[in-house]
């Protein structure tokens, strides 16, 4: 006789000791994910960094699995921005880009927990578990067309071409080269991530630059739908040179008279 199917339990209310238990959790496991891998790291090591009994990972996140889904989209390091956040005609897309630029920003107020987490990606990417495609489908490609929407709105398009996803690709590139290029940005010019109003200020840049790249595609789209008539028009025209005509070496020698 088979044994009824347990029903499923709640998710746990936490008390503040709780939460900063999982959170020990989260962070210890973290960092020997995006060292060694997923396959590499046991429970066992990831509860003796964390300082915590290994049963709390079953208590928390169910098991090894459990707890890496939850490290990888850990909203402390790797915020997702909800579509209506980005496509709200309620809204200007300067707001949407604000909202995108800064899931992008306030997770290098963490420090070196970024940094972590974007070695992390790398990893997955390397040796895939299948969450990074659960993130593309489920936090990634909503965003993407959220944007594609607020930018066909602001450039008045009708649906989506290829241009339109290309500069959505961009913008959202302008933030993901933040993360990957913080070691660089250290070399180079270490004081504009320095410090959270620094990280502040960057974030709004990157909202102009956005806005620029908008505007930049909205004179291409309005320069390519003039009419040719228009076009040549405005063309200067070409003024012809005249050139005299060539003298033959016989009629301009002179006659010697006998």
């Amino acid at each position: 006789m088979s044994k009824p199917t347990p029903a499923p339990t709640s998710p746990k209310t936490l008390r503040s000791d709780g939460i900063e238990a999982r959170n020990r959790l989260l962070d210890a496991a973290l960092a020997l994910f995006a060292e060694k891998g997923f396959a590499k790291t046991s429970t066992r090591e990831i509860a003796l960094a964390a300082q915590i009994n290994i049963a709390s990972i079953s208590y928390y996140f169910g098991d090894k699995a459990g707890l890496y889904k939850a490290v990888f989209t850990d909203p402390r390091s790797n915020p997702s921005v909800p579509p209506e956040q980005i496509d709200n005609p309620d809204h200007p897309l300067e707001w949407a880009l604000g909202n995108l630029m800064r899931s992008f920003v306030e997770p290098l107020k963490r420090g070196d927990l970024i940094q972590q987490c974007m070695k992390l990606h790398f990893r997955e990417m390397l040796e895939p578990t299948g969450i990074w495609q659960e993130e593309v489908d489920g936090h990634i490609k909503p965003a993407h067309d959220a944007l594609v929407a607020a930018l066909c709105r602001q450039l008045g398009v009708a649906r989506p071409d290829d241009e339109i996803h290309r500069l959505a690709m961009a913008i959202s590139g302008l933030g993901v080269m933040l993360h990957i290029c913080t070691d660089v940005t250290n070399a180079v010019r270490p004081a504009l991530i320095a410090s959270d109003a620094a990280l502040d200020i960057y974030c709004d840049r990157l909202v102009d630059y956005a806005m620029a790249l908008t505007s930049a595609e909205a004179q291409r789209r309005a320069q390519s739908t003039r009419p040719a008539a228009t076009k040549s028009a405005n063309k200067a025209p070409t003024k012809k040179t005249a050139h005299p005509p060539s003298l033959s070496r016989r009629s301009t020698r002179k006659t010697t008279p006998t």
